[in-house]
């Protein structure tokens, strides 16, 4: 952990709807050594995704701090959602930024799940830092949700990586691990219907013979009174936003329903962002030095 580099990470907690909670989680991270790059609720599906970057040090303590706290705040056995979750504290990704190595940004992943595992929670490591071929895909590790676990981890295929053989009665487990960067990308229908946002979702990803690198469910904002299809761009260099987009609005009009809008929740790389604008608005030539405040950044990442 000895890199000057930038590492960032974007912890999935299973709290989106109490304000004051969510709240405290952000002032342990604005007392940390980190950047803070975005806080984003959702009540519907009921998470928060947290997103900051520091150097490889900095960015461990910040996360078990804030693993900390949300374990203090969070019981599962009172919780619902639109989203899949196995833990309080769901999935921990690390990305590398610049300027941190793949061994180091690994060090971090495993010192964190070493931690977690000391408190009692069962981890697994997922995508590149994952022990087992079938734990590479976070949907494979959630299969079954926290209401499944207990059975899930009664099979010894699915022993964790660190902590107890058992799932923790108030908070789950927690999956982490180092992967590349990925785009969540959700488009909201102008529809209620849940049914015809899960059928779309099916048809699109990955799994169901649709598009590669992409993951897709369909869930109900109820706070809204519209049906959703969230989405994971795994690798945008092969299914773009735009083509997921696309993907989504042939669908539904197949089905007679319109778009409402869409979100680009959390962090996302600058590249999946200037093809996006690229390929929607037949841009000719776009590059992500054009966009000033990128341009800007100074060279080294400390200074």
């Amino acid at each position: 952990m000895g890199d000057r580099g930038t590492l960032l990470c974007a912890p999935n907690i299973s709290e989106g709807r109490d304000p004051v909670a969510i709240e405290a989680l952000t002032e342990v991270l604005r007392a940390a050594a980190v950047r803070v790059l975005d806080v984003r609720s959702d009540p519907d599906h009921h998470r928060t995704v947290f997103t900051y970057a520091s150097d490889p040090a900095s960015v461990l303590a910040a996360t078990c701090l804030l693993a900390a706290a949300a374990l203090d705040r969070i019981d599962l056995r009172n919780h619902s959602g639109g989203h899949p979750r196995i833990g309080a504290v769901d999935v921990v990704p690390f990305v590398r930024v610049h300027g941190v190595s793949e061994d180091a940004a690994q060090d971090v992943a495993r010192a964190f799940g070493a931690w977690a595992g000391e408190r009692g929670l069962p981890v697994y490591y997922y995508e590149a830092s994952a022990t087992r071929r079938e734990r590479v895909d976070l949907p494979s590790i959630r299969r079954g949700e926290f209401e499944g676990l207990a059975e899930k981890m009664a099979d010894p295929a699915w022993r964790p990586d660190e902590g107890p053989a058992s799932p923790h009665p108030r908070w789950g487990a927690v999956v982490t691990g180092v992967r590349a960067p990925l785009v969540r990308f959700n488009v909201n229908l102008a529809s209620d219907d849940v049914d015809a946002a899960r059928q779309i979702a099916g048809r699109i990803r990955t799994s169901g013979g649709g598009h590669a690198a992409l993951r897709a469910i369909g869930v109900a904002l109820e706070s809204r009174g519209v049906a959703q299809v969230s989405m994971n761009l795994i690798r945008h260099e092969e299914t773009s936003i735009a083509s997921a987009y696309r993907a989504v609005e042939h669908e539904a009009g197949s089905l007679g329903i319109e778009i409402a809008d869409t979100e680009l929740p959390g962090d996302l790389p600058a590249a999946a962002l200037v093809n996006a604008v690229r390929e929607l608005l037949h841009v000719r030539e776009l590059a992500p030095g054009q966009l000033m405040e990128l341009a800007a950044l100074p060279d080294d990442p400390e200074s």
